[in-house]
């Protein structure tokens, strides 16, 4: 993808979301049942689309919300349920409509208090809290595109265990939405807002204030606030704005939000590589702004709109990349967590790099590596048999110091704290502890790029099977593997990852766009990982011949 002229640069007019329009295209328009791109699918993070693409609409909702009341009923889940939202416009006029079918079906509604936008770290941790000390089980339901475009929507379900829901889960959901849509919404209730509001049912409650109470028990933050580390946070408009300066004030540290606005049209932000505007806090061209401050404080903070990935810039390094922070942040949890049962297993993304596989090793503890998607992470942290799970994508959540689940979804909060842990603790940057990473274990070339799809590409995906590729070389070293299945839980990856002594490249199909992508790093070179990355669209490009 080549890179937008004004990519980096602050947003125009003509870059912005015609939000009423889109508002409007919420209530009027209506899915096509002949359409499959406005037909309910879960991809790793829910529901997504748009209004005016009539892939996210009130009948959408409506069909969603009752399929999940459906799932709940039918696997005795009869606490309240946690409802959230960020700051995207679709997300409060869904977040309204989530209401009206929960409180029709008589479900027990948990919001925040006045109405407040919920981080989907927030509502996992209150799934946890409130299922920890009660005899009936709550479950939970954000409303988020993450860090998509504006006109985006997105609904995700979290289940009792606080964390994204399985396949088989969301498998049910889609097929049951997809019926009521399907059927003009026949079995689908729901009443109007004022009568929802009647009902009693919808309670307030501050699920941001008993989250930040807790933040103490899985982040040193007296430690923190005794450095005295300068902290500067750009919640880039999303629903942390809400969280970021109560953290500060309860804890006394010295931390500065740079940017408390929130616009439905997220007008202040920078383009995005592609000239999208796109909350993506691992984006150097999207946190442009924030980096431009970064000499004013030790580190530099930022959350994508739901708050579940985080961006770290460090004064002496810039916007970190995501693997890197990922590879500081276990390096040293699994040296300053002296209450984490020895030899607990660290999870990873098989598409993450190669340098968590040997600081992992170095450590002496197992390495539990899964098919893209944080769900793979969720039981393992909820049992505490893991002790941190991450993405490539600048997603990770870990235990609290006492080994015990805290969040079993992403986490931008605690990933930016340990930051700033850190750097406390150490006197270090995380760059500047990568730097030591780097220098023990090598140098790491890593790369992600998206080529085009056809429909034989997606069918040639389907079946493979490691047997049937005859490859034994790549790049020019003989191939150690060739995996289908994931390692940690032999879960079928959707593609296939090939591993040789100093590189390795996977490739999996997008579910939502005509593209497969394909992630590979080199141990070796540049020029090393650009033989990987040709090599491994010659060697896709023959699976479907």
């Amino acid at each position: 993808m080549s890179l937008h002229s004004r990519a980096g640069e602050p947003a125009q007019q003509v870059d912005l979301a015609d939000i009423p329009h889109l508002i409007s295209a919420y209530y009027t328009l209506s899915p096509r049942a002949d359409s499959v791109a406005e037909q309910v699918s879960f991809g790793t993070s829910g529901h997504r689309g748009s209004a005016l693409k009539r892939s996210f609409n009130q009948a959408h909702i409506r069909a969603i919300v009752q399929a999940v009341v459906d799932y709940r009923r039918q696997a005795g889940i009869h606490g309240p349920m946690l409802l959230g939202y960020d700051t995207h416009a679709l997300s409060q006029p869904a977040f309204y409509t989530a209401i009206e079918v929960l409180a029709a079906n008589g479900v027990r509604v948990h919001i925040q208090k006045d109405r407040g936008f919920l981080p989907t770290p927030v509502l996992s941790y209150g799934v946890i809290r409130y299922n920890r000390s009660s005899d009936e089980l709550a479950d939970g339901l954000i409303l988020t595109p993450s860090h998509n475009p504006p006109a985006d929507g997105g609904i995700k379900y979290n289940p009792p265990h606080g964390g994204p829901a399985d396949t088989d889960v969301t498998d049910f959901i889609a097929a049951r939405a997809n019926h009521y849509l399907a059927h003009g919404l026949e079995g689908v209730r729901w009443v109007s807002h004022d009568v929802a509001m009647a009902t009693a049912l919808v309670e307030e409650w501050d699920l941001i204030g008993e989250y930040i109470e807790a933040v103490g028990q899985v982040v040193d933050v007296e430690a923190i606030a005794k450095s005295g580390v300068r902290l500067g946070v750009d919640p880039l408009g999303g629903a942390s704005v809400s969280v970021w300066q109560r953290l500060g004030e309860r804890y006394g540290l010295d931390l500065t939000v740079v940017n408390d606005r929130v616009d439905a049209a997220f007008g202040f932000m920078a383009l995005d590589k592609d000239g999208q505007i796109r909350m993506d806090c691992s984006s150097s061209h999207a946190m442009a702004p924030l980096l431009a401050l970064k000499d004013q404080f030790d580190l530099a903070l930022a959350n994508d709109p739901d708050a579940d990935r985080h961006g770290i810039v460090c004064r002496d390094g810039g916007l970190m990349n995501p693997n890197h922070f990922l590879a500081v942040a276990i390096d040293y949890l699994l040296s300053h967590r002296q209450q984490w049962p020895q030899g607990i297993a660290v999870g990873k993304t098989l598409v993450s790099s190669a340098i968590i596989d040997k600081v992992v090793e170095a450590k002496g503890h197992p390495l539990y590596e899964v098919p893209v998607g944080f769900k793979w992470f969720v039981e393992g942290l909820s049992l505490g048999t893991l002790a941190f799970g991450g993405e490539e994508s600048a997603g990770a959540s870990y235990l609290d110091r006492k080994g015990q689940a805290f969040s079993t979804d992403k986490d931008g909060f605690i990933l930016c704290l340990l930051a700033a842990e850190i750097q406390a603790v150490t006197g270090e940057s995380p760059a500047s502890h990568y730097g030591r990473l780097e220098a023990q274990f090598g140098e790491h070339f890593y790369r992600r790029i998206d080529a085009p799809a056809t429909d034989s590409i997606k069918a040639a995906f389907k079946t493979l099977e490691p047997e049937n590729l005859a490859c034994d070389t790549l790049a020019g070293e003989p191939v150690k593997a060739i995996l289908t299945r994931a390692p940690g839980n032999q879960a079928n990856i959707g593609g296939l990852k090939m591993v040789t002594e100093h590189g390795w490249f996977a490739a999996r199909p997008s579910g939502t766009e005509p593209i497969y992508k394909i992630y590979a790093e080199s141990s070796q070179s540049e020029a090393h990982l650009t033989q990987l990355l040709e090599e491994a669209q010659a060697l896709i490009a023959a699976l479907s011949s």
